[in-house]
């Protein structure tokens, strides 16, 4: 006969529960906020940049939120084994979330001065799907973290590869525009400011991918 689950033991997993679809919740604003400041710079739209920049204390506070309800869990309930290993890696991935909307911020920061500038530079088209391929490894390496999924976690990690590579091509094709026209310099510089934002994105969300191949 199986002994029933003690109410402590239910409680516990209760908030471990809690503590994921928080972690879910902050990952999901994160990715939200990279998706409008990169359309605020796409549509030169002063207005959703200006909405990312102030979003960024939502994302403060999650954090916080999150940290707190993790190190509650790990002092309270003394987890072992593949619970503390998880709880102890939520910390570290609401520091890397943290810095997602960090990069995100940066991004509409570059989108304001680029409203300013005289000279236009259109950004590559390359640059939107940079934006959607970084989120996407974004929203994959929690879903991989938060179940402990290797296989997902270990794919993300080989997406990375795609970005660096999309980041490069648009370093050498701005690069190409700035020695051609000293006018574009400032506005290349700019974009280029951007597709690294894009890139650290990226490489947050293989850092968290690397935490779910650990969970595994």
């Amino acid at each position: 006969m199986t002994a029933e689950p003690t109410a402590g033991f239910r409680h516990f997993h209760d908030q471990l529960g809690t503590l994921k679809q928080r972690l879910l919740a902050m990952s999901a604003r994160a990715e939200e906020l990279v998706e409008l400041s990169v359309d605020a710079l796409l549509t030169r739209d002063a207005g959703k940049a200006q909405a990312v920049i102030e979003a960024d204390r939502e994302i403060d506070r999650q954090e916080i939120e999150v940290e707190q309800l993790a190190v509650e869990l790990l002092a309270l309930q003394q987890p072992m084994a593949r619970d503390l290993r998880f709880l102890v890696s939520a910390i570290k991935v609401t520091s890397d979330l943290e810095r997602v909307g960090d990069h995100a911020v940066n991004i509409a920061q570059s989108a304001l001065r680029l409203h300013e500038l005289p000279t236009r530079v259109s950004p590559e088209p390359s640059m939107a799907e940079m934006a959607r391929r970084a989120r996407g490894m974004l929203a994959d390496a929690l879903d991989a973290f938060v179940r402990a999924d290797g296989t997902l976690g270990r794919d993300v990690c080989r997406r990375d590869d795609e970005v660096d590579a999309m980041h490069d091509s648009l370093f050498r094709v701005l690069l190409t525009h700035m020695m051609a026209d000293p006018r574009t310099i400032n506005p290349g510089l700019e974009l280029l400011l951007v597709s690294r934002n894009l890139e650290r994105v990226a490489d947050l969300a293989t850092n968290i991918s690397e935490d779910a191949v650990f969970l595994a």
